[in-house]
């Protein structure tokens, strides 16, 4: 199969060579997906990076410096092409040069960016990267289209790193239907008085592992790491 340009959506069944053996591990499996960028990225091990659309400037930072480490140890970089943490991660991966990538799922179609702010985005990841929708085209951003999306970037990812989360966050879906398909969770920890840390604290309370280091996610993970 030809990788499509970035201008061209390609769609892909349940069942096809180059579909995500890992999405198998959903109870509710996409029948189809679409996809917008370099398919072959579907190859690569693949880490999650998500917290908070309201993040703080420090999880804004911590976001990118997990990212592009991950990303130099030789780890696609998944997020949910949100605000706040999961837009610093794609971007933290594509500042690093041609030769590093990140995918993108998203929670409407592929012909639509939400959110609107994140349309130069989407396209950089479009053509340095894959974009990956399992709603059809013309579908807007409703409400219940983004903890569909999470559970996607849960099962595609070897590894959850949450860097900021309130108690309510969606990014706690993400890391639950993670845990419960076997995949690595990690929460950074924050401040105490901090309601965007509360959900990281839950987490680790609940069995996800307390990073502080990129270092300490790639100890936990196995997969061929390019020496940083």
């Amino acid at each position: 199969m030809q990788n499509p340009s970035a201008n061209n959506i390609l769609k892909i069944h349940r069942g096809d060579t180059h579909y995500p053996a890992r999405l198998n591990d959903l109870y509710d499996p996409p029948e189809c997906l679409y996809l917008k960028g370099d398919i072959r990225l579907l190859n690569m091990p693949m880490i999650a990076v998500v917290g908070s659309r309201m993040a703080s400037s420090g999880g804004l930072h911590n976001a990118a410096v997990f990212a592009q480490a991950l990303s130099k140890a030789g780890a696609l970089i998944v997020s949910g092409l949100a605000k706040g943490i999961d837009g610093a991660a794609h971007q933290a991966a594509l500042d690093l040069g041609k030769s590093y990538f990140t995918l993108a799922v998203c929670g409407t179609g592929l012909d639509q960016t939400y959110p609107k702010e994140h349309v130069g985005l989407a396209q950089k990841i479009a053509h340095q990267g894959l974009i990956v929708s399992e709603l059809p085209l013309g579908s807007g951003p409703k409400p219940f289209h983004f903890p569909k999306r999470n559970r996607l970037i849960a099962a595609l990812a070897m590894g959850v790193v949450v860097i900021e989360a309130a108690e309510k966050s969606g990014s706690l879906i993400t890391a639950r239907i993670a845990a419960d398909l076997g995949r690595e969770v990690f929460a950074l920890p924050g401040p105490i008085s901090s309601p965007i840390s509360g959900g990281c604290h839950k987490l680790i309370q609940q069995g996800a592992k307390l990073v502080c280091s990129p270092k300490e996610v790639l100890e936990d993970l196995i997969f061929e790491k390019t020496p940083l």
